[in-house]
């Protein structure tokens, strides 16, 4: 219960500041914010491995970019060709108009080239990105799973991910070919006519700033729009989840209003919306074309006095689209880069965290003794370090005994196995196991030594065989088989049609508790573990299946070190000797007839309360 409550407490808090974070890291376009861009360059080191592939895709990205500015040049060529009158006309016409056909073979060539380079290295380092991810998660400790949500990570190995492998791919070659478009474009407009260009610089860059402040604008209202939109799901998805407390409650006008005020809100954003296009496109028809219209008039003066050939203009009025084009995108380009930026520091501040383990390594095989020591532990949960949840706890664990801790909700007892594998580290005092402190003995050889049924079994949704597999990969049909049979198991799986291939379905649903419960016990016989914990592995299962499973780990615990958290006092009679704990403390201990016939004792009190409810 005091687990229960705590990870409620730890959710919530979690939850808020997730979301203040989440809101935080949409960035926001700002030239002040181009400062962040060097924080890009930490996930480098991740494309260094295929840098030939990122070298060659800048390479023929260059080439690329000259081809498509030589593009508009020779355009303007085959219009002044036109125009020449000389018994060369059709020679002229048929060189440029092939030099063309040259230029755009060259520049598909290029592109094709461009776009697999970048992809093979964008790929292969979006792979290695989310195998570390992975990997060091599977190396935290469990306090720090507590302190983050799954669905917070699993969008770290996502949706930053793929933020991330989007700019690589796409984002970082436009920025590339957008600044060399626009040097060289602003270059050779300036070239071909300086009177030109001054009359373009006094209107299309103001045009197109317009179209970036209008574009910020509408992109700000649309993502306000998806987020009413949203919050009008959840209250979909909350009643429809709920909806026997809806109906229970008589709720269904309040949920029905709750509804439409987010709808009126979804459709004041759109109509907002609305007016800003309608705003946008006036403008561009207005801006663009009047630009447009101002060079080309400005232009026809120049051919009209003799400064300028026809040719020339198209090839001006070209290069003009290219640079207005360049600047309109750069907005977007910057906010992509940038929230690339924010996604980046989200996966650096996974990988730095300090793990519990050296790396991702097989499990050591080699048995450890069974008697176990605690001296003077005393422990807090890493979230709320104000309450010490176990206190000045001793207890001395013989090889091949079995004992049981029991206690009201909040005393501790859940706690002890938890820090048995080391999840968690003590405030202070020892545990040591067959003489040495856990400290100095390697995790992965401690866990492999400790085997646990718990109460509420969780299987992976594939088949049985690879379920029961999970207590030791490397084991032979025959041991599976064998493990499914002292599970009492066998009997209920050679009655599936696919038998050991049968799917379990998502946490086991396709499966009865009995038989969840006698899965976990394969799983935890082929292991074949030297220290046992069981958190009373029978209390939810009907009469029958109870039995059997009782049975399965009657065998379980033959000649292991068995710990088991008692919920129900009449399963552990026969146990070696009985903990109670109050507080965080060990109050008293003895067998069961023992602590029974101690008049006033805790243990006495449980056993009176227990029998009360099972009457009631």
């Amino acid at each position: 219960m005091l687990q229960d409550l705590r990870l409620v407490d730890n959710n919530y808090i979690i939850s808020t500041v997730t979301k203040n974070k989440e809101e935080s890291s949409k960035r926001k376009f700002s030239w002040s914010s181009l400062k962040d861009l060097p924080r890009l360059f930490k996930i480098f080191r991740y494309i260094f491995p295929y840098k030939w592939h990122f070298f060659l895709g800048i390479f023929v990205l260059l080439l690329s970019s000259a081809a498509s500015l030589v593009f508009p040049y020779a355009i303007g060529l085959l219009v002044d060709a036109a125009g020449v009158e000389n018994s060369g006309f059709s020679q002229n016409i048929n060189s440029i108009a092939l030099g063309l056909l040259g230029i755009l073979v060259f520049m598909a060539i290029t592109s094709f080239l461009r776009v697999v380079s970048f992809a093979y290295m964008t790929q292969q380092a979006m792979a290695d990105i989310r195998n570390d991810i992975y990997q060091h998660l599977l190396i935290l400790g469990i306090p720090f799973f507590e302190r983050r949500r799954v669905g917070e990570l699993t969008s770290r190995i996502t949706s930053d991910v793929s933020m991330l492998e989007e700019v690589l791919q796409f984002y970082v070659a436009e920025f590339i070919r957008q600044t060399v478009t626009m040097i060289f474009g602003v270059v050779i407009i300036a070239w071909i006519s300086p009177t030109l260009t001054i009359t373009m610089l006094m209107s299309f860059p103001a045009i197109v700033l317009c179209t970036i402040g209008f574009g910020y604008f509408l992109r700000r209202i649309s993502r306000q729009r998806q987020d009413a939109m949203a919050e009008a799901n959840v209250v979909v998805e909350e009643t429809l989840q709920s909806i026997s407390d809806v109906k229970a409650f008589t709720n269904e006008a309040f949920e029905s209003r709750r509804y439409e005020s987010k709808i009126a809100e979804v459709v004041r954003l759109a109509l907002k919306s609305a007016w800003f296009r309608a705003g946008f496109s006036t403008m561009i028809i207005v801006g663009i074309f009047g630009g447009i219209v101002l060079v080309l008039w400005k232009g026809a003066s120049l051919i009209e006095q003799g400064e300028l050939l026809p040719g020339q203009l198209i090839s001006f009025m070209l290069y003009t689209l290219f640079i207005a084009a360049g600047l309109g995108s750069f907005t977007n380009i910057f906010s992509q880069l940038l929230k690339a930026v924010g996604a980046t520091d989200r996966i650096e501040e996974i990988l730095i965290e300090p793990t519990e383990l050296k790396g991702i390594g097989e499990a050591s095989t080699q048995k450890i003794p069974g008697n176990i020591q605690f001296n003077n532990v005393a422990f807090s949960y890493p979230g709320r370090p104000e309450v010490q949840v176990i206190k000045d706890f001793n207890l001395n664990l013989d090889q091949g005994n079995t004992i049981a801790l029991v206690g009201q909700s909040g005393a501790g007892k859940s706690t002890i196995p938890l820090l048995l594998m080391r999840f968690y580290e003590l405030d202070s005092g020892t545990i040591s196991i067959g003489g040495s402190d856990l400290q100095s003995l390697d995790l992965h050889q401690l866990r492999h030594n400790i085997g646990i049924v718990p109460q509420e079994v969780i299987l992976f949704g594939g088949t049985i065989r690879e379920n029961i597999l999970y207590g030791r990969p490397d084991a032979s049909e025959a041991e599976v088989r064998e493990a499914a049979e002292q599970a009492n198991a066998l009997d209920f799986i050679e009655q599936f049609p696919d038998k050991f291939e049968t799917i379990v379905g998502d946490r086991g649903i396709k499966l009865s508790g009995g038989q969840r419960q006698r899965i976990a016990i394969a799983r935890a016989i082929l292991k074949n573990p030297a220290i046992l914990i069981m958190d009373e592995a029978t209390s939810s299962l009907d009469a029958e299946s109870e039995k059997l499973v009782q049975s399965a780990l009657d065998r379980l615990m033959q000649n292991r070190t068995t710990i088991i958290i008692a919920h129900r006092l009449a399963t552990i009679r026969n146990v070696d000797c009985i903990y109670v704990l109050q507080d965080g403390r060990i109050v008293e201990e003895g067998t069961h007839e023992q602590l029974q016939g101690r008049e006033g004792g805790v243990y006495q009190n449980l056993l009176k309360l227990q029998f009360e409810k099972e009457v009631i």
